[in-house]
């Protein structure tokens, strides 16, 4: 009975809330990893953006304004990695903040030490555990335009990630998944470019997955959505973890 009524809400949202086809199609252009998926998935994905912007609140700040086309980009990039998996992997939290351009958090924390610091980091992006997504739009913008980094994919991995408790790089694997190989795979591939960076060699993935190892998931995540025959090529067991994590085969 709940599935029933499940379908029907759906539908119901679908029908109320469309995506008109022209704001659909220009996220499609502005999004790489949606314009290679086939039109079923792509008429899934326009589903789950529908639905992704009927349950969470899209708040810009500081003067920031965001119009139709805007906000179903933004949706369109935060669903490509749920594709296979569905809306459900982003219950538990409601916002999305986006703040014009590179943003620095207004935080203290104290070290080991019991010395109080703060934070001045600028960011692009953070994600909270139960609460918000924060984004600079500046770098939704620039997603593409790199090659491997969209900062909404980040934080939404890091969301996946944290649905298990703190973020570590190890989000709640499939039942058929083995957390061993994982673990293995994932860890394995870190220390291994953490030598190569040891004795300055080229990175074929941003180095800031160095920080650890919640950063190597968002920035393989990245890797594995924007420039999928990179991480294949260079990074090959840690991109058939995330084939089998994402049920997608973007490459």
């Amino acid at each position: 009975m709940f599935e029933k009524f499940r379908r029907w809400r759906v539908r119901h949202i679908i029908a109320r809330h469309p995506i008109a086809e022209p704001v659909w199609q220009a996220a499609l252009q502005r999004c790489a990893p949606a314009r290679r998926l086939g039109a079923s998935d792509q008429a899934t994905l326009r589903v789950l953006a529908t639905l992704f912007l009927e349950s969470k609140s899209l708040e810009p700040v500081r003067g920031l304004q965001l119009d139709e086309a805007d906000r179903v980009l933004l949706a369109t990039h935060a669903c490509i990695p749920i594709l296979k998996l569905g809306l459900d992997w982003y219950d538990g939290w409601h916002s999305v903040i986006v703040y014009p351009d590179a943003f620095i958090p207004n935080r203290t924390y104290v070290d080991a030490a019991g010395v109080v610091h703060q934070n001045h980091a600028v960011l692009a992006g953070e994600a909270w555990g139960r609460g918000p997504v924060i984004l600079s739009w500046a770098d939704v913008l620039k997603a593409g335009t790199r090659p491997g980094h969209n900062v909404v994919i980040h934080e939404m991995a890091h969301k996946l990630d944290m649905l298990n408790g703190d973020a570590n790089g190890f989000p709640p694997l499939h039942r058929r998944m083995d957390r061993r190989v994982w673990s293995k795979t994932l860890s394995g591939a870190w220390d291994h470019l953490r030598e190569q960076r040891r004795h300055d060699l080229p990175l074929p993935i941003d180095p800031y997955a160095l920080e650890n190892p919640a950063e190597f998931f968002a920035v393989v995540s990245e890797q594995f959505f924007e420039a999928p025959a990179t991480l294949l090529e260079h990074l090959p067991q840690v991109y058939r973890q995330l084939e089998q994590f994402y049920r997608q085969h973007p490459y």
